[in-house]
């Protein structure tokens, strides 16, 4: 079920049917991570600060780091993405023979291989990869997935990009205007859909929420300023034993929650400065992507649609 105010483009989309055999599997909780009050999972010798969670087919690093640190991948086997959240960012960037300095919000595509992050300056830095066994494994929530959930599918990485992996930045995302006919500031490699969403000033109008569920993929909401209340609930199946009462959880920032399918949700802003959400999809959205909502679509070839999940 969905819920959009008309005037937004999410109201177009089609919806698909989970299969009977899914729609028997159990519903996994969602999982929320207030970073702005857990204790880092890692610390480095300048004193920068990383948080890391997982969802299904994603592994999300967020660092407060330190002016001059460095965050090294030595032969990383797939593309990872860099996201530079504010306007203060500023972070180099190197991969092969490339290099880059990026100052303000920015999305970067990392090529396979050798790289390496560098603060410019303090600043905040979130890095997506996939799953690899160890990256998966220092996530502080690796044991919610032991195993694969049921209601998620699976990441089949999309089509290579046209010309081929190299580092690609995206910059001036504080300067794309508000489009009605398009969904956010979406970018997207082979494994994942980053929606820089518009931020709010101030709360966000109670009366114009936009409730909606999933058929049979995770969301990762990563706040990256002010504070939302996220409300979630659970469909009620024929076992009351698994029934949930609804949830209003009110975070602050940095913080990510993991919204599996197909609990219905939205996020109401609610701090009295700016608040700012990003949307992380993997795999990434087909229904966005067909809509022409993707930002960088001519740089990456959309995968065909495909059915929801089998049962596993």
């Amino acid at each position: 079920m969905s819920v959009y105010d008309e005037r937004d483009p999410r109201s177009t989309l089609p919806t698909a049917r989970r299969p009977a055999a899914v729609d028997r599997a159990a519903i996994a909780e969602p999982e929320v991570f207030d970073f702005s009050v857990l204790v880092p999972d890692e610390v480095t010798a300048l004193g920068s600060k990383t948080w890391i969670v997982r969802a299904q087919n994603a592994v999300l690093a967020y660092t407060k780091a330190r002016a001059g640190d460095r965050f090294d991948r030595v032969g990383h086997a797939d593309e990872y993405a860099v996201i530079l959240p504010h306007d203060s960012s500023s972070a180099r960037v190197a991969a092969g023979e490339a290099a880059e300095i990026v100052d303000g919000k920015a999305v970067l595509i990392v090529p396979p291989g050798t790289s390496t992050v560098t603060a410019q300056s303090d600043t905040d830095i979130v890095r997506l990869f996939t799953p690899s066994p160890e990256l998966a494994a220092r996530a502080r929530n690796a044991a919610s997935y032991a195993r694969p959930h049921p209601r998620v599918r699976l990441l089949e990485q999309w089509p290579e990009p046209v010309d081929g992996y190299r580092l690609r930045v995206y910059r001036g995302i504080a300067d794309i205007q508000r489009d009605p006919s398009r969904f956010g500031r979406i970018f997207r490699n082979r494994a994942f859909m980053i929606n820089f969403l518009y931020h709010y000033d101030g709360p966000r109008d109670t009366t114009a929420l936009s409730p909606h569920d999933h058929e049979d993929f995770e969301q990762i909401s990563l706040a990256v300023d002010g504070e939302f209340i996220h409300h979630l609930r659970t469909p009620m199946g024929k076992d009351k034993a698994d029934w949930r009462d609804d949830q209003h959880v009110r975070v602050g920032s940095p913080s990510v929650i993991v919204i599996p399918p197909p609990v219905l949700h939205t996020s109401e802003a609610c701090g009295p400065g700016r608040n700012q959400l990003l949307d992380i999809f993997s795999p990434p959205r087909t229904d966005f992507s067909d809509r022409g909502w993707v930002i960088n679509a001519e740089e990456y070839p959309a995968m065909r649609a495909t059915e929801p999940i089998p049962a596993r």
